[in-house]
């Protein structure tokens, strides 16, 4: 399961930041999850909340907004969510698609006291 290995990834990123800026109690994290980043929000949660427990990060809240694949069509210059993994044009049916979104794992807001 590589989601501990990121979740620790997180916690790293998240105490560092949190030395960085003095600040002793997380609140939570927002993340936002490409839909094709191959995370499962459930499996990282669980992560997230076994490597915190007993820390001065538990009781975090782990917030995750699910980014929808995008993408636009190199021959029409359409943009378009992809959908069920068709990388197809909706417009031109070209198949020259470049993804735009949706494949990223970002920290959006880290909140602390």
């Amino acid at each position: 399961m590589h989601e501990m290995s990121i979740a620790q990834s997180l916690v790293e990123i998240i105490q560092e930041e949190m030395s960085r800026h003095n600040a002793s109690t997380l609140r939570s994290v927002t993340l936002h999850i490409g839909k094709m980043s191959a995370i499962v929000p459930d499996s990282l949660s669980f992560c997230f909340q076994v490597i915190t427990t007993g820390t001065p990060l538990e009781g975090a809240r782990l917030i995750m907004e699910v980014i929808p694949l995008r993408g636009r069509c190199r021959s029409c210059s359409q943009a378009f969510e992809i959908k069920d993994y068709v990388f197809v044009c909706p417009t031109c049916r070209s198949p020259d698609i470049e993804v735009t979104s949706g494949q990223d794992l970002s920290i959006v807001e880290i909140e602390v006291d």
